[in-house]
């Protein structure tokens, strides 16, 4: 077992023996919650988008990607012509959005769901940078951008996430 994975494996039975030591090892209480609502409000937004695009029988991306004006505008303008394409980024699109906003949501695979999800708002920003119209760099999706690479680096749904519970039941299981 390499260091990396034993330090894991240690740091895991920490949480499951005592949560108050791991708390106070790795965050501070404040810290731990703030990250964790942080998470669950950028899950939230995510599900709540990729639904309303599932339920809203006249969404598709073709507009956002006819619109797009910086580097890879001829890919997404490519994509928005394409019949078959534009299904399969609608289809990614809203599915994406659903599944990171729940991972994101209840803890479970928050990490991936977080870089899935930040990759997701970098395409949509290189697609449509608010710059290229005059106004400042800064959007929503380069903030959520942000704030998904700290919940992929801080990670708290191994304590406050079915992360957590999963590897506690794991390591039960395991003896």
């Amino acid at each position: 077992m390499n260091f990396r994975k034993k330090l894991s494996v240690e740091v895991l039975n920490k949480v499951s023996d005592n949560k108050e030591t791991i708390l106070n090892t790795i965050y501070t209480k404040p810290q731990l919650y703030l990250l964790v609502l942080l998470r669950v409000i950028i899950g939230y937004h995510f599900l709540f988008e990729g639904i309303n695009k599932l339920f809203s029988a006249s969404w598709s991306s073709e507009g956002f990607l006819v619109q797009s004006n910086w580097i890879f505008s001829n890919l997404f303008k490519f994509i928005a012509s394409s019949p078959t394409l534009l299904a399969v980024a609608d289809f990614l699109n809203i599915w994406g959005q659903i599944l990171i906003g729940l991972g994101l949501l209840v803890g479970l695979f928050s990490k991936y769901a977080a870089y899935a999800g930040a990759l997701l708002l970098l395409l949509y920003y290189v697609a449509y940078p608010p710059f290229v119209e005059g106004y400042t760099f800064v959007d929503r999706n380069l903030l959520e951008f942000f704030g998904l690479l700290m919940i992929a680096l801080f990670q708290t749904s191994q304590i406050i996430g079915l992360d957590g519970l999963i590897s506690k039941i794991r390591s039960e299981k395991n003896g």
